[in-house]
């Protein structure tokens, strides 16, 4: 084959021009990375992109866990001051349980009672920057409010643990509880005889106060019962938001509700009459919702139980018998109407009721607030263990983009050297072997 000069020119041109690009390819790794295209390496290139995906994935995580955490901190800190005031709340109750204790002193601890529910709402009215902390995802509003004069709110009992078992049992069973007929409070009814009177709601039972109190404990709940051999009466069921709003407070100018509502029931031969008992308390009332904030810091479902970091009105104060109105909506402040129940109640003086409904009442509240902040705490360490499984995640993905993305520094230098040198040698050894142009030899 004649081998031209044109030919020789092409392929010197040709090799030339690989070796100079070859240089180049290689001189765009001196900011330290070897991966610039897909072309580069087609493979290394699909597990980079995979493994900054999955980096990504990682940050975005460690930067929800961070936010989730502060929340939590913030949370927790209120919930820790409103335990507090609980415990203190509890030991003025048992103060003002003491029968040597004259009127002014019971008003004087009823005040003391009232500042710390104050100071419960004020701890619960928290923010973190301009977003409250338990008012759901309405967290641009302010949740709790107390009211400025007092109203007029149905008085309820609050059953003890004893009582509570004896009232949600199955009377035909003998000793089981019956989930379905839960009681833990009655509706307070006064009698046209001047006795006091305790409805179940759940079937409209009517009890003497003192088969609430004390008569229960001579049942033998061992075998199957009568319940109606130990109900005074009964009325039917009763839906409670016919007559109390969900904070309970009694419906006032409807015939025969709330306030007008009355009912002739038979007691040991004797027609009485009974109606709904009031009390005159302050109310708090909740204006955030049941929402939960939720920040994800894995792959994977959305679990509420511990990826929401907030807790609302209701999972802190609990609910009552009142707690819910026509449409569904929960009060948000079950606990803290009770609380305040309780300084009415002791503002009046009532020694006897002080010693027994409010302990019961101030112990559930504080059993109810201290369950919401367990149960914070817990949400909280799973947040900070995930955040440390994540550094890891991270600190290994970051091996894994580099091993796949980062340039051998000493390696390059010498392939950089290397193909250097050739491109030279090329340039110097082409001016000597190429053909001479036609202005070479004029």
């Amino acid at each position: 084959m004649r081998i031209s000069s044109t030919m020789m020119t092409h392929n010197y041109l040709k090799q030339l021009n690989g070796s100079y690009e070859t240089y180049t390819k290689l001189f765009e790794q001196s900011d330290g990375k070897k991966l610039h295209r897909a072309s580069d390496d087609s493979v290394g290139y699909s597990k980079y992109l995979r493994y900054q995906n999955s980096l990504t994935n990682v940050q975005q995580f460690q930067d929800d866990i961070t936010t989730a955490v502060s929340w939590m901190k913030n949370s927790d800190a209120a919930l820790i001051n409103v335990t507090e005031r609980m415990k203190e709340f509890k030991g003025k109750v048992v103060a003002a349980g003491n029968s040597t204790n004259n009127e002014d002193d019971m008003h004087d601890i009823a005040k003391e009672l009232l500042a710390s529910v104050q100071e419960v709402v004020a701890d619960m009215n928290a923010q973190i920057g301009d977003r409250y902390l338990f008012s759901g995802q309405s967290d641009t509003t302010m949740p709790f409010k107390i009211s400025d004069g007092k109203k007029s709110r149905g008085e309820t009992k609050t059953l003890s643990e004893a009582q509570a078992r004896f009232f949600s049992q199955d009377p035909t069973a003998g000793s089981n509880v019956d989930d379905d007929a839960t009681v833990t409070q009655m509706l307070k009814l006064n009698g046209s005889d001047k006795n006091v009177y305790y409805m179940n709601i759940k079937d409209g039972s009517i009890y003497t106060e003192d088969f609430v109190e004390n008569g229960f404990k001579d049942v033998d709940t061992s075998v199957a019962y009568d319940p109606a051999t130990y109900r005074a009466d009964s009325v039917g069921s009763i839906s409670v938001s016919d007559h109390f709003d969900k904070n309970g407070v009694i419906i006032d100018g409807t015939t025969g509700v709330g306030s007008d509502w009355s009912s002739n029931i038979t007691v040991d031969g004797q027609p009485v009459t009974v109606s709904f008992a009031t009390t005159k308390q302050y109310i708090v009332t909740y204006e955030g919702d049941a929402k939960y904030i939720s920040m994800v810091k894995k792959t994977g479902g959305i679990d509420r139980a511990t990826d929401s970091v907030n807790q609302t009105g209701q999972d802190v104060f609990g609910s009552d018998i009142f707690d819910y109105d026509a449409s569904g909506t929960a009060s948000g402040t079950a606990m803290l109407n009770e609380l305040l129940y309780t300084v009415a109640k002791i503002d009046s003086a009532d020694y006897y009721w002080a010693a027994n409904d409010g302990l019961t009442i101030s112990d559930a509240a504080h059993a109810q607030v201290l369950g919401a902040q367990t149960t914070m705490a817990a949400r909280q360490q799973a947040y900070t263990a995930a955040s440390d499984m994540l550094v890891t995640q991270d600190e290994s993905i970051t091996s894994d983009i580099t091993d796949v993305s980062s340039t051998d520094v000493a390696k390059l230098a010498t392939k950089l050297m290397e193909y250097q040198t050739i491109y030279s040698l090329s340039l110097s050894v082409g001016s000597k072997i190429l053909p001479g142009t036609l202005a070479d030899y004029l």
